[in-house]
């Protein structure tokens, strides 16, 4: 009998310790010392666009997240943006799709919400290569600070009119 596909599921139906049980393995114990960590603060994470995907068994083999942050200009202005991520999936299933069925799904989820009016541009940090095939590009980030340790090529962004953002800025909690 064949495999039953994983079941995509709003991430607010997931007991919180199993969320936390899955960024511990595919992160590792040292996770939340990150500087994506940072950038989100202790703000909640965005429920409509955050999914997490179960097996048959309703354990949980995937997540993925989004949080409100902001990029403050060099004037102290703060422009919105939804940073993505972490997207996990446990070791032993990387590389069956389950990642890319995430972004898709919050890629999904983003248009709409953004119907009526253009999403938010969205960041993360992450492997160019990889979220480039979902439009995220370093194109833009290069004058952008982040409150911790980053590699410039993987603070990537995604917006279909990046002129909209300043070209200098930092990275963090919104507080709005």
């Amino acid at each position: 009998m064949d495999k039953l596909a994983p079941s995509l599921i709003p991430l607010d139906a997931v007991d919180p310790a199993m969320v936390e049980e899955l960024l511990d393995r595919a992160f590792g114990p040292g996770r939340k010392a990150r500087t994506a960590y940072k950038v989100r603060g202790d703000a909640p994470y965005l429920p409509a666009l955050s999914f997490g995907l179960v097996d048959e068994e309703q354990m949980l083999v995937a997540t993925i997240q989004a949080w409100p942050v902001a990029l403050t200009d060099v004037q102290g202005r703060a422009h919105p943006l939804i940073m993505v991520g972490p997207v996990a999936v446990l070791p032993e299933k990387q590389g069956e799709g389950f990642g890319t069925a995430l972004m898709l799904a919050q890629a999904q989820a983003l248009g709409e919400i953004g119907r009526q009016v253009e999403p938010l541009p969205q960041v993360l940090i992450g492997d160019a290569p990889y979220y480039g095939r979902f439009g995220f590009s370093a194109d833009y980030t290069g004058g952008w600070t982040l409150p911790g340790p980053w590699e410039k090529d993987r603070l990537l962004l995604r917006c279909a009119n990046p002129a909209i953002l300043p070209r200098e800025g930092t990275l963090g909690p919104w507080k709005g």
